[in-house]
């Protein structure tokens, strides 16, 4: 008698052991009992039934999934491979466990379409100036088919664009071009604004004679610190001008005096 009893409680300590499971604060126990689906458990100690319920462990944790390079021809035909990095994390175990059969491959598949698809219908200079713009377009769309699943895509990164080498070469020339362009551009402003600043300048100095005066005097003390053999001394109009105007008069007075007779002319 005492050894069935002991028996007994033997097997029932074994039973209840048997179906303690331990969750960690990340782990959810999706449950079915009889093959119908129960509401989850944990985390922490949690009790399933042996025989009689199932469970299923469910991992809340964010998941980092790589993208593979895909073959994608954008918009404009251009056979590029772009790569990202897709990042989730389930907030249903539920419907994780029971909406869809592998969820973590269904995701990787879905992105790898994605992807593809919306790299399709975009222009070459688009996919890679607009990174942004993509990554939320593409995170959108398949957070939008995977809510039914309980999962939530929360970042969706592209990582790598490979271009064709004559692709490579063909930016790489208009990049340089542009920047021809740009520096030509800003060598012609700089030209325009000294231009206007030396146009400024001439007609302040047309209005006040000593700031040309003053232009003098800094340009010879420029010249006598470079030690040179040779010093030209520019004059000033201003100093010239009395002597050119005297030389005018002499030349006015002498074409207007009379002119003696010739002795060769005949009377």
């Amino acid at each position: 008698m005492g050894i069935g009893i002991g028996l007994a409680l033997l097997i029932a300590i074994i039973f209840i052991l048997s179906g303690l499971k331990i969750l960690n604060e990340y782990e959810r126990s999706v449950v079915f009992r009889l093959g119908r689906l129960t509401a989850y458990r944990g985390p922490g100690v949690v009790f399933i039934i042996p025989l009689l319920e199932r469970q299923v462990r469910v991992d809340l944790r964010t998941v980092t999934l790589e993208i593979p390079a895909q073959d994608v021809i954008t918009k404009d035909n251009v056979t590029v491979k772009v790569s990202a990095v897709l990042y989730f994390r389930v907030v249903d175990p539920s419907r994780a466990v029971t909406e869809v059969r592998d969820f973590l491959f269904a995701t990787l598949q879905l992105a790898q379409t994605t992807l593809r698809s919306v790299g399709g219908q975009t222009d070459l200079d688009d996919l890679l100036s607009q990174r942004e713009k993509l990554n939320t377009k593409i995170q959108e769309i398949i957070d939008q088919q995977t809510e039914p699943w309980g999962i939530k895509v929360m970042l969706v990164e592209l990582k790598n664009i490979d271009l064709p080498q004559d692709m490579q070469r063909a930016i790489a020339a208009q990049a340089e071009a542009e920047r021809e362009r740009r520096a030509k551009v800003i060598a012609a402003e700089g030209e325009y604004q000294a231009a206007q600043r030396l146009a400024e300048a001439a007609e302040i100095m047309s209005h006040s004679p000593i700031t040309l005066q003053l232009r003098y005097l800094q340009t010879l003390a420029e010249i006598a610190t470079e030690h040179n053999s040779t010093t030209v001394f520019p004059l000033p109009i201003d100093l010239i001008e009395p002597f050119r105007r005297l030389a005018g008069g002499l030349s006015t007075t002498d074409s207007s005096a009379p002119r003696a007779p010739d002795k060769t002319d005949k009377s």
